[in-house]
């Protein structure tokens, strides 16, 4: 079975979506002029989100053309600041994919329009935006249904994409290990799935004889259950790498050893806190979703005992939900851990909404009720009013800096305090033959005393219930 042309599909898809519009051209340009009041407002242009790549290598280093994009909002709820702080997220994503940001435009609606998104009155204002500036591809603040990414295309003439379409192009970009790619692979597959059209010339292709189905298949019909073939392919493909790592999580958790996420929105500084606190070597870039794939290492609190740090996917607003089913078997490491360590960019115009968005992908994955600690990075340019802001919000939170090191040591500490303690109190005498055995009550338990006797060890400490069966079994 040949491989799925993804990108030829949705270029046949848009060319027949433009054929089969044609003939309805007239009935819109009638329904245009009888807009209502609200499609008459005017789009409004946000100023400072041009953006130029200055080095051609970056767009290289992702093997992508560099598109020339304008960016669509639709404001329909809450102020003009958090609507303009949305498009300049989606600014920040445009050109993480390799793209330049050339205009930005947002329209003020009580919904979007079900037809077009932006209202029909609208379009031709965004048609001659994007032949004034040379664009050639529209990217739009939110999902966009199939119809609507049809009317769309056939209307403005170029391509268009959505929020969306944008985020998973960026995971394509990223994903450097086998799963992370199954994964991403998935999530594409589950999104396009509802989007493959069929008008025109797609209906009369059929496909006979072996592997067709029957001489009544269409081409769009062989599509779907190609792609329904790849995605249960890759489902079972993410289902057999997924039992390594639960291996790997098993035994940490029988061998009673805390785990500690670090998670937070993308771009927040997760990966330079995990290299501060480990060494771990983590890719560190000014970029969004920079790295995907999940990193765990070892570490030790001040009085000897052993936990992980796990470095995981970013989140984001309105992160799509076939990204959020997809990385299921990634995010565990979130929703299994004993701390979720909650990185929060200190310097961003909105901070508060970085954290309710990544509290809600959280409690998405069941990780809700776990410990949290909100680590607030970059206080080193944050404005001290919304540093103060921030600390009385949040009572368990603390401020930080990776990049200088302020406040690592105080968010050690308070990561150490917030690790599960053993409950199991022993005093017992530990023949030396059981070196084993007093290693691992320094590594995973707290030594209250120790003394060396000439029948052995004696130890008073604190620890897990499967140490104080091993010590139990000793008399």
């Amino acid at each position: 079975m040949s491989e799925i042309d993804i990108d030829a599909l949705l270029k046949e898809s848009a060319q027949a979506a433009a054929d089969f519009d044609a003939a309805e051209t007239k009935q819109e340009d009638w329904e245009s002029n009888q807009a209502d009041l609200q499609d008459r407002q005017a789009l409004r242009r946000v100023a400072g989100l041009s953006t130029e790549l200055q080095d051609i290598s970056d767009a290289e280093y992702r093997q992508l053309r560099i598109e020339k994009v304008v960016l669509v909002g639709v404001w329909t709820e809450g102020t003009i600041q958090d609507a303009e702080n949305s498009l300049k997220e989606l600014s920040a994503l445009a050109e993480t994919a390799g793209s330049e940001v050339l205009d930005g435009l947002i329209q003020r609606r009580d919904r979007p329009d079900p037809a077009t998104f932006i209202g029909s009155g609208k379009v031709a204002e965004l048609k001659q935006s994007v032949a004034a500036t040379g664009a050639d591809t529209v990217v739009f603040d939110g999902e966009l249904s199939p119809a609507q990414l049809r009317n769309l295309e056939s209307k403005v003439k170029v391509k268009v994409i959505d929020r969306t379409a944008l985020i998973l192009d960026i995971f394509a970009q990223h994903a450097k290990s086998r799963e992370g790619k199954a994964q991403v692979e998935l999530a594409q597959m589950t999104y396009l799935l509802p989007r493959l059209r069929g008008w025109g010339d797609s209906l009369s292709r059929q496909a006979g004889g072996i592997g067709g189905r029957g001489p009544g298949e269409t081409k769009i019909e062989t599509d779907r259950r190609r792609i329904n073939d790849k995605m249960a392919k890759l489902r079972r493909e993410i289902k057999e790498m997924k039992t390594s790592r639960d291996t790997k999580r098993q035994e940490r958790r029988r061998n009673n050893i805390p785990s500690v996420s670090i998670a937070g929105y993308t771009n927040a500084g997760k990966s330079s806190l995990m290299n501060r606190l480990t060494n771990a070597g983590v890719l560190v870039e000014n970029a969004l979703f920079a790295t995907l794939d999940p990193t765990v290492r070892k570490s030790t609190t001040a009085d000897g005992r052993i936990y992980t740090l796990s470095d995981t996917v970013g989140f984001v607003r309105h992160l799509p939900h076939q990204l959020i089913e997809a990385f299921k078997s990634t995010l565990e490491e979130v929703s299994e851990s004993d701390l979720i360590v909650h990185v929060v960019d200190g310097s961003h115009p909105d901070p508060t909404e970085q954290i309710r968005a990544v509290r809600e992908v959280i409690n998405e994955i069941g990780g809700g009720d776990i410990l949290e600690i909100i680590a607030i990075n970059k206080a080193d340019i944050t404005p001290p009013e919304t540093l103060m802001k921030l600390l009385r919000l949040e009572p368990n939170s603390f401020a930080f800096s990776a990049r200088t090191g302020f406040g690592i040591e105080t968010l050690v500490k308070a990561i150490e305090t917030a690790l599960p303690r053993p409950r199991v109190e022993i005093n017992a005498v530990i023949p030396f033959s059981r070196g084993d055995l007093v290693s691992a009550i320094h590594e995973r338990g707290e030594i209250i005393s120790e003394d060396y006797l000439p029948e052995g060890t004696a130890i008073h400490a604190m620890v897990d219930g499967a140490i104080a069966q091993a010590i139990s079994s000793l008399k």
